[in-house]
């Protein structure tokens, strides 16, 4: 069957801007059916003739069951051909892998079916009159039998399905054909038809001995009636005269004139011109030739025909993984600085106090030296790693993929992720388990990688909301995030990492005549005055977690020389195993104050509370620290309970009350938490001297 090329015309009309300019010869992958015209649709539709006639040689879009959301779905492009029984259309794939890999299942007749997606349909009376072809997709399956129409359906958040009138899906139930083929010459005679020599040609030499065995038997078999058939370990077998096995050989070729070629001067069985050629058509239009064979044979007693036939293959050259969404891996680690080495040490000086703040002079007074607090935090590195091992004689036996690249990309994979996780909310492991990533967050010193979700409240504050009572609706998380972000002391425009249930909750909130207040997601980033949001799946086990906003610029990884991501392997002589390591050890913190923002939501029964400061008697040094309900009081440094007790400082010493909420009370945002005292010492020497006391200067 020579090859043949098809002309392809270029559409000047304004809605087909990409067509070709000039008449280019190009022979095409494929071709078939569009759209079938005077078909009744299952649905009691018909497309009349020429309801697309406008588009003849227009080009459109060839993708992969419609998948028009995505660029990595087109596959190539279609030219349409208006025809009297509909439109006909040419495919030619693009050069991307997806193509490839569309253009191997077309050529090996795995896909086997097209459809079209059409807007502006115009349908009176059942009958589609005007419409718009967008793209040709192809599709697992055509319609059957003829053809389909499926409407277009959108649900909205109240459940209420809408079908939208003028678009719609719309598939023919017509078979491929190959771009080798013309589609004029199949439409006028069958000559391009696959003949029965074509498709015997295709067997292996395997697949023809049992066909001609097969076929003759079935022959044989209506001049002598065969009760029964037998098939005994995998192999096909004819019914056998009185329950015996039929052990003859499959050595006749039925599909050649016999004349004596069995060894038997007089002539064999032999299938007529009819029933070949009823074989060939019915093996193309099923896009099967066992469906053929078995239509013909099995009616005469001969089963397990799918020995005749190859093992199923797979699409891809490689498992493929089943994961958690990946795409905030990326955005985590790269975001992160990067430090060369693992121990990270930040100091704060808070100047916050009214101790550190200026003063006024009036003259003849004592000048007073301003105080406040240095605060130092040290983060040492950890450990953290994957560990894999294979039998060698697996490494060989397994030969359609390379096994060992294949599972240390699933070891850098899980790595990074749990670094990510590890960053954001910790691995969530019990402190006790031994595999968990240690997580000093809260402590002054400490080994591992901070989480931001549970580090002190001077580097990451806590925001509390409440949304679960009867009166809460989403609007309120964003009205906490705003009247919030004043606590926000980060480097530039931060991050919002969420969940996509939440931010789904978010894109669904409305106002009170039903419309929607944020149309995508970027208009909610810029309502919560962050540069981006993104959805973390890893998030959905802190199930009273909102959100983390931060700028990660401002969180550091620092790992040593030698402590960066290392792939280790070695050979097991005793056990025959290779071994794998994914290693690294590294250190994590936010080393800037108040750089992240912890959105938690509360319970609809929980109380807020807003703790009363201690009071503080400078001459004596006596901390009077209250007693509140839904409040604990402690001191920082050790974490004592000193609820409704004074504390009595020495000269020079200080001492930092910190206030936690009780079980089922939360604290306001905006609430103080923490205070320092210290009693300064008594002056000496001129400093002890004061005009206004009287006496005199030393």
């Amino acid at each position: 069957m020579g090859a043949k090329s098809h002309v392809v015309f270029g559409d000047l009309s304004p809605e087909n801007s990409l067509m070709h300019s000039a008449i280019v010869a190009v022979k095409p992958d494929f071709s078939g059916w569009a759209t079938k015209a005077n078909l009744k649709c299952t649905d009691g539709r018909t497309i009349l003739p020429g309801a697309f006639a406008h588009q003849d040689k227009a080009q459109v879009p060839l993708v992969w069951q419609h998948g028009h959301n995505e660029p990595g779905n087109v596959l190539g492009h279609t030219v349409l051909e208006n025809r009297d029984d509909g439109v006909y259309c040419f495919g030619y794939f693009n050069d991307t892998e997806q193509a490839k890999n569309a253009k191997t299942l077309v050529e090996h007749k795995d896909i086997s079916a097209l459809s079209i997606f059409a807007n502006k349909l115009v349908e009176k009376a059942k009958q589609v009159s005007h419409g718009m072809i967008r793209e040709v997709s192809l599709v697992l399956a055509g319609a059957n039998p003829g053809a389909l129409i499926d409407n277009i359906e959108l649900q909205h958040a109240d459940g209420d399905l809408v079908t939208i009138e003028d678009e719609a899906i719309i598939y023919t139930g017509e078979p491929l054909r190959h771009g080798d083929e013309s589609a004029v010459a199949v439409e006028e005679s069958n000559e391009d038809e696959p003949t029965v020599q074509d498709v015997y040609d295709g067997m292996s030499p395997e697949q023809k001995e049992v066909v001609h065995y097969m076929v003759g038997a079935a022959l044989e078999s209506t001049e002598t009636p065969a009760p029964n058939t037998k098939s005994e370990n995998g192999t096909a077998s004819h019914s056998a005269t009185n329950n015996e096995e039929d052990t003859r050989t499959m050595s006749r070729n039925v599909f050649e004139e016999q004349n004596g070629s069995s060894g038997s001067q007089t002539p064999q069985h032999e299938l007529s011109h009819d029933d070949m050629r009823g074989i060939a058509q019915d093996a193309v239009r099923m896009g099967s030739l066992k469906e053929a064979v078995e239509a013909y044979a099995l009616a005469h007693g001969i089963d397990n025909l799918e020995v005749l036939f190859p093992d199923a293959r797979a699409v891809t050259d490689r498992p493929e993984f089943d994961s958690r969404r990946m795409e905030w891996v990326k955005s985590v680690i790269n975001g992160t600085r990067h430090s060369p080495f693992s121990r990270i040490k930040s100091l704060v000086a808070d100047i916050t106090h009214d101790e550190a703040r200026a003063r006024g002079y009036i003259k003849g007074n004592f000048k007073k030296e301003e105080w406040f607090g240095l605060t130092r935090r040290i983060t040492t590195p950890t450990t953290v790693y994957k560990k894999q091992k294979l039998d060698r004689d697996d490494i060989i036996d397994i030969v359609d993929l390379d096994v060992v690249a294949w599972m240390k990309a699933e070891m850098r994979i899980m790595l990074d992720e749990e670094l990510a996780r590890a960053v954001l909310i910790g691995d969530g492991r019990a402190v006790d388990d031994e595999d968990k990533i240690r997580d000093p967050s809260g402590a002054n010193e400490g080994a591992g990688i901070r989480s931001i979700l549970h580090d002190h409240d001077l580097y990451a504050p806590k925001v509390y909301v409440n949304i679960d009572d009867a009166n809460s609706n989403p609007s309120e998380i964003v009205d906490a995030i705003i009247l919030n972000m004043g606590l926000y002391k980060g480097s530039g425009s931060p991050t919002f990492y969420t969940t996509l249930p939440m931010l789904t909750k978010l894109l669904l909130a409305k106002d009170t005549l039903g419309r929607r207040l944020y149309r995508t997601a970027s208009e909610l980033a810029s309502e919560l005055q962050v540069s981006s949001i993104q959805t973390v799946e890893a998030l959905e086990v802190e199930t009273d977690l909102v959100g983390i906003i931060v700028n990660l610029n401002d969180y550091t990884l620092g790992a040593d020389k030698g402590g960066d991501v290392a792939m280790f392997d070695d050979f097991d002589i005793d056990y025959n195993q290779y071994k794998y390591l994914l290693e690294t050890r590294l250190s994590g913190a936010l080393i800037k104050i108040r750089s992240a923002i912890v959105l938690h939501k509360v319970g609809a029964s929980d109380t807020v509370r807003v703790p009363t400061a201690p009071t503080f008697d400078p001459a004596s040094g006596d901390v009077d620290v209250p007693s509140m309900t839904g409040v604990s009081y402690r001191r920082e440094d050790d974490g004592t309970v000193v609820s409704g007790t004074t504390i009595t400082l020495a000269d020079g010493e200080q001492v930092t009350i910190v206030a936690v909420p009780t079980a089922g009370n939360y604290f306001s945002s905006t609430a103080n938490t923490s205070w320092t005292f210290v009693k300064r010492g008594a002056p000496t020497g001129r400093d002890a001297w004061n005009p206004d006391a009287g006496g005199t200067a030393p």
